[in-house]
C-alpha cells in the first residue's frame, strides 16, 4: 500500500511538472520570437523559419540612429519617471501605512476605509479630473505632471499597512520607553522590518509605471519628453512599418524590467509569502 501511494504521488508530481514545463515554454515562445525577429532583415519577417539567415546585430544600433526616433531619450525618460514615481509612492505609502497601523488617532479607521475606497474608481474616470488639475498647476507636458499624480497609491498603502500590522506592537512600546520619537520608530525600526513588503511594492510600482501608456499619452505633447510606450508608436509612422527594428527596440525596452525582477525576485516571493501568512 505504501509503495502504491508513493508511486501515485510521484506520478502526480511528474504530471504537474510536465504541465508547468509546457506552460513555461508557451510563455517563453513569444519572447523568443521577438528576440529572433529583432535579428532579422525586414524581408525575413513573416517567413516560416524563426531563425534569421544572418544575424543582424546592427539592428540594435540602427534603432538609435533612425530619423525621427529619439529612442535613447525615450529610454531615459521612462526610467527617470518610473524611478521617481517608485521612490515617492513607496515613501508616501509606507508613511501612510505607518500612521494607519501604528498610530492611534480619532477617525483613523474611517479615513483608511475612505482612502481605500478610491481603489474602486477606474483609472480612466480619474484621468479627466487629474488632467484638469495638471492644467491648473501648469504641469501639462512636463515630467512633474507624470510623476506627481502617481506618487500616492491606495493599493500601496493597503499593502504596507497589512504587513506593518503583523509587526508586534511591543516594539513600539520598547522604543518609546527608550526615548525614540515617532519618526525614529518609523525609520529605524518599522521600515527595516517591512523590507519584504517594500521590495514587493517597489517591483509592482516600477513595472506598472514603466509600462504606463495612457497617462503619458494624454500629458505629453513634445517628442523629446515621450516615454517608451508612446515613442514605440513612431516606428509605424516615421519610415513605414519596420518590424525588425521595432522588435529590437522592444527587446531593449524590456531589459530594465527583467533586471528588476531577476535581482529582486527572492524578496518579491518572500514578501508575498509573508503577506499571505501574516496579513
Amino acid at each position: 500500500m505504501k509503495t502504491d501511494t508513493i508511486v501515485r504521488r510521484s506520478m502526480k508530481i511528474m504530471i504537474l511538472h510536465l504541465l508547468l514545463a509546457i506552460l513555461a515554454v508557451a510563455m517563453v515562445l513569444p519572447f523568443t520570437w521577438m528576440v529572433l525577429a529583432s535579428l532579422k532583415r525586414l524581408e525575413e519577417i513573416g517567413l516560416e523559419s524563426w531563425l534569421p539567415t544572418v544575424f543582424q546585430w546592427q539592428n540594435y544600433a540602427e534603432v538609435f540612429n533612425m530619423k525621427g526616433i529619439l529612442f535613447g531619450r525615450w529610454y531615459w525618460n521612462s526610467i527617470f519617471v518610473a524611478s521617481w514615481v517608485t521612490f515617492l509612492q513607496v515613501f508616501t505609502s509606507s508613511m501612510a501605512a505607518f500612521s494607519f497601523s501604528r498610530l492611534q488617532w480619532k477617525g483613523r479607521d474611517a479615513v483608511f476605509l475612505l482612502y481605500l475606497s478610491t481603489m474602486m474608481l477606474p483609472g480612466l474616470v480619474m484621468m479627466i479630473p487629474n488632467y484638469q488639475n495638471m492644467i491648473s498647476l501648469g504641469l501639462v507636458d512636463s515630467y512633474a505632471g507624470l510623476i506627481i499624480p502617481a506618487a500616492f497609491s491606495a493599493f500601496g498603502t493597503f499593502l504596507m499597512r497589512q504587513f506593518m500590522m503583523s509587526i508586534p506592537k511591543s516594539l513600539d512600546e520598547a522604543a518609546t520607553i527608550d526615548g525614540a520619537s515617532k519618526w525614529q520608530l518609523y525609520w529605524t525600526m518599522i521600515l527595516p522590518l517591512a523590507r519584504p513588503a517594500l521590495v514587493t511594492l517597489t517591483i509592482f510600482t516600477f513595472l506598472g509605471n514603466y509600462n504606463s501608456m495612457f497617462w503619458p499619452l494624454v500629458m505629453m505633447n513634445t517628442p523629446e519628453r515621450y516615454t517608451l510606450p508612446i515613442g514605440m508608436l513612431a516606428f509605424d509612422s516615421s519610415q513605414g512599418q519596420q518590424t525588425n527594428l521595432l522588435m529590437a527596440a522592444v527587446t531593449m525596452s524590456v531589459v530594465p524590467m527583467i533586471l528588476v525582477f531577476v535581482f529582486m525576485q527572492k524578496h518579491l516571493v518572500k514578501g508575498i509569502m509573508l503577506g499571505g501568512v501574516k496579513g
